[in-house]
């Protein structure tokens, strides 16, 4: 099975490409422009150069939310005109997850933070173990105080979310934090290629007709509307 895999939770775009469990290219970039310049292009690139078309995919992946809520809109929609146009199915894929993919053979804790902005951050704490991640508490929007909120074992973060919390780990998990290296504080776009590899192959694809952005709290527009 080929699949492409793309990432525009964050500030950094990503596109991969599997045969199976094999990576067969990648290129991410990080850019302060909507990612609408840049993505479809970045797909072009990368399938040319690997001799391959949309047409030869058999299925694709794209992170689902939570994140930057333009940036989901444009991975989410650019991957389902994609689908639709082949036929192929749709894995979505949690941000928070991609990200503390980076760590499965870490034996600690992770608590993966993603700048959710207004001083908040998207988080959630997961464990690897027998080869699986277990989600030790539903994703959620917090401030950075809320988000460390009773870690009292090693514990490592990653993500554009760890400057904006830093001062919060250091008070509540001091000596217990461990911070990713900061080439581990954005999503691989290959992680996501596998970790939709392996959905596709478990028949667990994206209904297309009601497939959307996990977004953790409202867009500013309806928060206005509903004042």
């Amino acid at each position: 099975m080929k699949l492409l895999a793309v990432d525009t939770a964050t500030a950094s775009c990503g596109v991969a490409v599997a045969d199976g469990r094999t990576i067969v290219d990648r290129h991410a970039m990080v850019s302060r422009v909507t990612h609408s310049r840049h993505l479809l292009s970045i797909i072009d690139d990368l399938l040319r150069r690997n001799h391959l078309a949309v047409s030869d995919m058999d299925g694709f992946a794209v992170t689902r939310g939570p994140g930057s809520f333009t940036g989901l809109r444009i991975g989410i929609s650019t991957v389902k005109g994609l689908a639709a146009a082949t036929d192929a199915p749709v894995a979505g894929i949690s941000s928070l997850e991609a990200l503390a993919w980076h760590f499965h053979k870490s034996p600690l804790m992770v608590c993966p933070l993603i700048d959710a902005r207004k001083g908040e951050v998207y988080t959630c704490r997961y464990r690897f173990e027998n080869g699986g991640i277990t989600a030790l508490a539903p994703e959620a929007v917090l401030p950075p105080d809320q988000a460390v909120a009773g870690i009292d074992e090693p514990c490592l973060f990653a993500g554009t979310g760890v400057d904006i919390c830093g001062p919060a780990i250091t008070a509540v998990v001091g000596e217990n934090a461990r911070l990713a290296p900061p080439d581990r504080n954005a999503i691989d776009p290959a992680v996501v290629a596998r970790l939709g590899m392996e959905r596709l192959e478990q028949g667990l694809a994206e209904n297309l007709d009601t497939f959307a952005p996990v977004y953790l709290r409202k867009p500013d527009a309806v928060i206005h509307q509903q004042k």
